[in-house]
């Protein structure tokens, strides 16, 4: 009988999914994990296969849906979950009846295949389990291969072990440590509806933990390989695709915003375009992170929130040096309409970035953003992660620009006194807007030149300006004039100009 012939017309069957219970996994997914499914969780000791299987089990257990956690690992439960007991999704009370452990370790070692598959038959029959564990399934492999046919006893007792538990409709996992030169031969990877893979690398002082979601039948999953982290609440994974998915702002308005120094927007053909990616480079001490702050204590001001990423000093030091030039950013703190986030260093993931900032951007309803500095960020990545810093600063910039907020960025340039480069990085293509700020040596001092090199599609002033940084922060001066080349730092007079330029008031203070 053409069964698959009789249900034509009648649609495709409805595959419900199940949450993971680990942030991100689900988005990396494409929704969930597919019910009924049988899936295998691989990768190297230490990299978080049991806890992943743990996070999925507690999310999901119930009086109606109990689970069971076959040990085959040679240790008892108890211990096992001693160290689980640890992570904040651990629920004890889940342990009276939604979720049981069974240890098979003494039965693998002593008992054939057959025998530890009537064992697992056995206790999923008479619990009516819905998820199944096997932790871990490696054991059983090695016990195969210790029999007179491993490779058709192995692929006989996977397929039926799928087979029964497919027909109980169970979620099931396999656990076990593998090698990637095992995936193409190995059976288990055939008859697996998922594979999760884990990995963990170890380059200088940092480790990184990645997974890839090698195969998921009946749904798209996003490719490639994700970060995760494994913290107190168990593991987190960061999807490449965060921030960029889903629908995008609205299209940019004519609006304006203000930097919080009036002669600097009128230089900037009347502020900064809303929802721009605006670029500060200058060398040190120049003053980007003091105009930086200008541009957010405005938009506070104006009851816009913000959100400033710090990647080289703790928020109550940044927050102190700008009071120290006059700039508020305590008041707004205190009332929710600031976030200042410290990002720590040495061993991020641009997504684990690119989550914080987003997450602080939708809890306040940021309408400004700054990094201070693209420096400090490509320092506070592992180094993994550094080699491709442009294809990661685009992703950031991208992702908060899709939120309609106007970002601005520092990034530090060493003055050479002979060119004006605009970044190392080569990422101007980035940013809609490029405000330069450098040193000029001029008659023996020297000073501060400001000058607006791109405004995406808008005019903007073609003077370099003469500024300082002051007790109450930025301020403008005039337009150095009657020099010629101002742009390599070493400027001296036009031979008909003997006019000498007044600089700005002079009260400097170290940025």
């Amino acid at each position: 009988m053409n069964t698959f012939g009789k249900n034509q017309g009648q649609g495709p069957v409805s595959i419900r999914q199940l949450p993971t219970g680990v942030p991100g996994l689900d988005e990396i997914l494409g929704g969930g994990l597919p019910e009924f499914s049988f899936n295998i969780i691989a990768g190297s000791p230490g990299c978080g296969k049991t806890t992943l299987a743990h996070q999925f089990m507690f999310a999901n257990a119930s009086a109606e849906c109990p689970a069971l956690y076959f040990t085959v690992l040679g240790e008892p439960a108890i211990k096992m979950l001693r160290y689980q007991q640890q992570f904040s999704f651990f629920d004890q009370a889940k342990l009276d009846g939604s979720i049981r452990f069974v240890n098979l370790s003494q039965l693998v070692l002593e008992q054939d295949l057959g025998t530890v598959l009537e064992a697992i038959i056995n206790e999923v029959e008479k619990s009516g389990a819905k998820i199944v564990v096997v932790d871990s399934f490696r054991t059983v492999v090695r016990r195969a291969q210790s029999s007179a046919n491993p490779e058709s006893d192995l692929q006989g007792f996977i397929q039926r072990l799928a087979l029964n538990l497919t027909s109980w409709q169970a979620t099931t996992f396999l656990i076990g440590e593998y090698a990637e030169s095992e995936l193409r031969d190995n059976p288990v990877f055939t008859v697996a509806d998922g594979l999760i893979w884990l990995y963990q690398s170890v380059e200088r002082n940092s480790i990184v933990r990645k997974m890839q979601i090698v195969k998921l039948r009946g749904q798209e999953s996003v490719p490639g390989l994700h970060t995760f982290r494994i913290s107190g609440s168990g593991l987190q994974a960061f999807p490449r695709t965060f921030g960029l998915s889903g629908e995008a702002s609205p299209v940019k308005g004519p609006r304006r915003l203000s930097t919080g120094i009036a002669q600097l927007d009128t230089v900037l053909g009347g502020g900064i375009p809303e929802g721009d990616s605006v670029l500060l480079a200058g060398p040190s001490g120049s003053g980007k992170s003091v105009l930086a702050s200008q541009f957010v204590s405005e938009g506070l001001r104006q009851g816009e929130p913000g959100v400033i990423a710090i990647f080289e000093e703790l928020p109550a030091e940044y927050t102190r040096r700008a009071a120290s030039l006059g700039i508020d950013l305590q008041t707004f703190q205190d009332s929710g309409a600031l976030r200042i986030i410290y990002i720590r260093p040495l061993d991020l993931s641009v997504d684990e970035t690119v989550h914080e900032v987003v997450h602080a951007v939708k809890e306040v309803g940021a309408k400004r953003v700054v990094l201070d500095s693209l420096v400090g960020f490509e320092m506070a990545l592992a180094p993994d992660f550094r080699h491709e810093f442009r294809e990661s600063l685009y992703r950031m910039i991208v992702a908060l620009t899709r939120l309609g907020v106007t970002v601005m960025s520092t990034v530090e340039v060493e003055e050479d006194f002979t060119s004006m480069g605009l970044s190392h990085y080569a990422i101007s293509f980035l940013s809609d807007d490029i405000v330069r700020l450098r040193y000029v040596s001029i008659n023996g001092q020297l000073r501060k030149m400001l000058i607006a090199v791109k405004m995406r599609g808008s005019k903007h002033s073609i003077d370099m300006w003469e500024y300082a940084v002051t007790s109450k922060g930025i301020v403008m001066g005039e337009p150095l004039r009657g020099y010629r080349g101002l742009t390599s730092g070493i400027p001296g007079p036009w031979p008909s100009e003997t006019r000498e330029i007044e600089p700005p008031p002079r009260e400097e203070v170290k940025e």
